[in-house]
């Protein structure tokens, strides 16, 4: 398989390292602004082959992606301490665009994990003119792997024991959907031990992980480098994962012409079922709630 990444900072270069470790790529291309810092991360990582499977790493422009099984657009800056994620989206909005520009023939999957995600996500599908299946933003992909991450050490269980998604923007207005949420096959809600009073905080520890992680280090990379990965390789392998991913939705949920996250069934042809969650009177109003958010962002932009 051949893999593209664009845009080498801190998350591209974990992207890179997670998908080599994955085994999925025959052939990693790696492309950056700075032309120096791809050919060094190019140097960096293929001189670590002996460590992970048998693959190819090399610096290359964009146009030399086109014939790649998927591209991923990390490109652009990241946030400071206590900017949102819709703060960014002006100036990185160009970037996406000049680089989706350049992959109008891609014949693979395009994946943006650039933020804010989710208008990133559309711009890059208006831009490239690929299919709204073909062009996944990772989403709430790695909420959701908080969430569960959380919850498992709430419970002392394994995060992979926990069915819980996270919906909506990958942001301040994403919505927890609890009502649908288990441990182990059981309800959460009706876990041992378990009570409401606990999901309002839990949620806001999930909002505010970014932030948290942004103030201390001045990026997150390491957790989306393995989101991405594991996203790469269920669609590639044509896995059909069940996967809870940004892209320009048609009418699930009554959402049209916004990239949002819901879950999806994500495999070669990319996010192209989507299943509409089990959900509340609340969180469905959240939901509504995130797309209209996401809908004026985007209006903002144009």
């Amino acid at each position: 398989m051949k893999i593209g990444i664009v845009g080498m900072g801190w998350v591209g270069s974990s992207v890179a390292i997670s998908t080599l470790h994955t085994g999925i790529a025959t052939e990693l291309l790696v492309h950056d602004a700075r032309s120096g810092l791809a050919e060094g991360e190019a140097l960096d990582l293929a001189q670590g082959a002996s460590f992970y499977p048998t693959a190819g790493v090399r610096a290359a422009p964009v146009e030399d992606m086109a014939d790649a099984d998927a591209v991923v657009i990390a490109a652009g800056r990241g946030g400071h301490p206590g900017e949102s994620r819709l703060a960014l989206m002006r100036e990185n909005a160009a970037i996406v665009r000049a680089v989706a520009e350049r992959l109008t023939r891609l014949r693979g999957l395009l994946v943006v994990v650039t933020n804010p995600v989710d208008i990133m996500t559309r711009v890059a599908t208006e831009a490239s003119g690929l299919p709204p299946a073909r062009v996944i933003g990772t989403g709430t992909m790695l909420d959701t792997a908080r969430l569960r991450h959380m919850l498992g050490r709430e419970l002392a269980l394994a995060p992979r024991s926990i069915h819980a998604h996270v919906v909506g923007e990958h942001g301040d207005s994403e919505v927890v959907l609890w009502s649908a949420a288990r441990a182990g096959g059981v309800q959460l809600r009706r876990w041992p031990g378990w009570g409401r009073e606990k999901e309002g905080a839990l949620a806001e520890e999930v909002r505010r992980a970014a932030y948290e992680i942004i103030a201390r280090k001045g990026a997150t990379n390491h957790a989306i480098g393995l989101v991405t990965a594991a996203l790469l390789r269920s669609a590639l392998r044509d896995e059909r994962r069940v996967l809870a991913v940004s892209r320009v939705q048609e009418g699930a949920c009554g959402i049209r012409e916004v990239a949002i996250s819901l879950p999806a069934v994500v495999g070669q042809q990319g996010a192209t079922e989507i299943v509409e969650p089990e959900m509340s009177l609340d969180e469905r109003a959240g939901l509504d709630r995130s797309a209209d958010l996401l809908r004026k962002a985007a209006a903002e932009l144009a």
